[in-house]
């Protein structure tokens, strides 16, 4: 496996490939992330994986410079799982100068749930992954389902810049617990880390209401909520919606998804279960 720290020998090394499959991550991985690397390999090589701690997706006052850098660690577990090559700039390689030119989402999407509390996220999201699929070029570049929001707010930039890559979803994985992996969970003491588990738990029981035929979205998300809040979590939002669109669900809705966002102590955690479903009327 490859450590590559520039642009110019990223394009060197990937010259005439036209089957990479690509894996963004901010480093720091887990399980997770290497189930993404594991997935990439069945849909294209050579799998390329970054690690860059992207500065414009992160707002004032949240953990950009505390965010666990262990590159080496990481570069071991992507060469376990198959990674062929690991591109790992720093910030002056990715923003040479002041990013003035900025992808903007669209308000009913990179505003709403996640948005609405971090202003700005979705554009420092989508502008570094436009660079990123710029460098790269893959053909295939994979995303987890745990940032449910993202990967919609990805799926939309590729289709309205056309840009020749498929987007493929990995699905979340878990602890025994039912917590979902990440890179935050490493901020949870042992008391937090017990009670982490309960907003996955929250959810699954949204989902089972309506499994069971329960209409009353909101009401389902608002008792989510006072449960989380009496438990001493600081809630963002849990919402229900469709899983296509991210808006409210219509009787046409097929797929839905239940997502949470909440703190516990001084860490943000985020979760969702996406769900088949049949008519809603």
């Amino acid at each position: 496996m490859r450590l590559i720290h520039t642009a110019n020998d990223l394009r060197a090394a990937l010259a005439g490939q036209t089957g990479t499959a690509f894996v963004p991550t901010m480093g720091n991985l887990h399980p997770g992330h290497v189930s993404l690397v594991e997935l990439a390999r069945q849909y294209g090589q050579p799998v390329v994986a970054s690690i860059f701690v992207n500065p414009l997706q992160f707002g004032v006052g949240e953990d950009f410079e505390r965010y666990p850098r262990t590159l080496a660690a990481d570069c071991e577990k992507l060469a376990t799982a198959g990674c062929d090559l690991v591109f790992a700039p720093d910030v002056t390689e990715i923003y040479p100068v002041p990013q003035t030119f900025t992808v903007q989402p669209p308000d009913d999407l990179a505003s709403d749930l996640c948005g609405a509390f971090r202003p700005g996220h979705f554009s420092g999201v989508a502008t570094v992954v436009l660079k990123l699929l710029n460098l790269v070029q893959p053909r295939v570049a994979v995303f987890g389902k745990k940032d449910f929001q993202q990967l919609l707010v990805i799926r939309q930039l590729v289709r309205q810049f056309n840009l020749p890559v498929e987007i493929v979803a990995g699905d979340t994985l878990r602890e025994a617990d039912g917590l979902a992996m990440s890179s935050r969970n490493g901020y949870l003491g042992p008391s937090e880390r017990i009670e982490a588990a309960r907003l996955q738990g929250a959810l699954a029981v949204i989902v089972a209401a309506v499994r069971a035929g329960e209409r009353d979205f909101e009401a389902l998300c608002s008792t989510a909520s006072r449960h989380l809040k009496m438990a001493g979590w600081r809630v963002d939002y849990v919402a229900l919606r469709d899983a296509a669109t991210l808006q409210s669900p219509t009787p046409d809705s097929a797929r839905l998804v239940v997502l949470g966002a909440a703190w516990l102590g001084s860490t943000r955690l985020i979760d969702n279960i996406d769900f088949a479903l049949g008519n809603l009327a």
